[in-house]
């Protein structure tokens, strides 16, 4: 993406997301009246926030843990050049516990985040990963605890300035 293509915030964009992400089962009307604008002005900001990928979903958020996947891990793979990431990806994406999968530099070559049940479902899940041949080493880091979850909210006021 180069940087004409990246959406420009204002101040009620910011507010808008984030009364959103306070409230997601908010509606658009109410919105409206929080914000102090017109209706139509809300969704029209919904409607460029969403075609920009800024918003890019408004589904449910899952912890894995409260559906008893325990266990998160960070595993780095080596793969075979010959095959390329695209087979190994479409692989892994098959798997329901890689919950993501980005290529990296430096001596991996993609950075998967994956959940289990167990430390002994942890194994089963990387032994099914690992059983492409076009994997070639894993590398399994088991997280102890989440100190900071994954969030994208305190990027907006910086967005802004």
């Amino acid at each position: 993406m180069n940087t004409d293509q990246i959406a420009q915030l204002d101040e009620l964009d910011v507010r808008l997301i984030e009364l959103l992400a306070e409230e997601p089962r908010i509606g658009v009307l109410e919105c409206s009246r929080r914000l102090h604008v017109a209706r139509g002005t809300v969704q029209a900001r919904l409607d460029k926030l969403v075609g920009r990928g800024v918003i890019a979903g408004f589904g449910p958020d899952l912890g894995p843990a409260a559906l008893g996947f325990t266990v998160t891990s960070f595993v780095t793979l080596e793969i075979s050049q010959r095959h390329g990431h695209d087979p190994v990806t479409r692989h892994l994406a098959a798997i329901p516990e890689v919950l993501e999968a980005h290529t990296i530099t430096g001596s991996g070559d993609l950075l998967c985040r994956i959940v289990a049940r167990s430390n002994t479902d942890l194994q089963r899940v990387i032994d099914q990963i690992v059983a492409y041949e076009g994997i070639t080493r894993a590398s399994t880091i088991i997280a102890l605890a989440e100190q900071i979850p994954y969030r994208v909210l305190p990027l907006l006021r910086s967005a802004v300035r």
